[in-house]
């Protein structure tokens, strides 16, 4: 791996791991077209650039992450055991979905789901919950289950749970909020366990690409975090799943 692939992954990493078009399906395509093998440097490097993404989610939310905000991190850790549950039962069965094909056609799945929830489900002017800390029990489990899609790769786990928020009655900002949040115990889980699993690969990885990926992952996860919320107030999820679709589309015809 050189520094132009650290940079260019820690850049994909940091700006599609908090929106709703797949982080996974973006870094898969990206590998393919740098020409990189799973390696032990490779797994060394996705553990650091997650570990990057979950720390952009600690210092926006720094305030979220205090004893007093104990009712709010119930909700986000009832939210995350279906995941953590049908993850842990279907590992095995899950890693052979991993493939260009799925990849696109679970991007153009998702782009038409925005597409129909922001048309029939969605009505500007309608109340709908801002305040991500009045979220209900039972709406928390809603999304949590919604969540569990997102262990289909291209699916996206932003895209399932901003999804699954919108139907509950979130805002779009809240959906949104709410994501960011319910991605640090479900990264911690997954960050920790590679971890483990890889910890002997950092002995042969090169440190300075690590550190490169680290650095940009963590801003480019930062700022990414609060554009996404500035865009939110004005706009709509239509682009996204718009780009969704023309992605997938194109994953299709590039690489059939």
């Amino acid at each position: 791996m050189t520094i132009f692939d650290s940079i260019t992954l820690g850049i994909i990493e940091g700006f599609t791991e908090f929106l709703p078009i797949s982080s996974t399906g973006h870094l898969i395509v990206a590998s393919e077209f740098l020409g990189l093998e799973q390696n032990n440097e490779t797994k060394a490097y996705e553990v650091i650039i997650q570990f990057a993404a979950i720390l952009a989610v600690l210092i926006n939310y720094k305030d979220k992450f205090t004893i007093k905000k104990i009712d709010l991190w119930t909700k986000v850790i009832l939210a995350f055991i279906p995941i953590g549950a049908v993850g842990y039962i279907f590992s095995n069965q899950i890693k052979t979905l991993f493939s260009i094909e799925i990849v696109a056609v679970m991007f153009i799945i998702g782009g038409i789901i925005f597409l129909i929830v922001e048309k029939f489900f969605i009505k500007d002017g309608v109340e709908t919950l801002n305040d991500i800390e009045k979220i209900s029990f039972k709406q928390a489990m809603i999304i949590g289950f919604a969540q569990v899609f997102s262990l289909i790769p291209g699916t996206s786990r932003a895209g399932s749970t901003i999804i699954g928020a919108l139907l509950v009655g979130l805002s779009r900002k809240a959906s949104a909020e709410f994501s960011f949040l319910l991605a640090f115990p479900v990264m911690t889980v997954v960050t920790g366990y590679d971890l483990i699993k890889h910890y002997n690969d950092f002995s042969s990885a090169n440190l300075i690409t690590l550190g490169i990926g680290f650095i940009v992952a963590f801003f480019v996860a930062y700022l990414t975090i609060k554009l996404f919320l500035a865009f939110l107030e004005k706009f709509t999820f239509v682009a996204f799943g718009i780009y969704r679709i023309i992605f997938g589309v194109l994953l299709l015809i590039i690489f059939s």
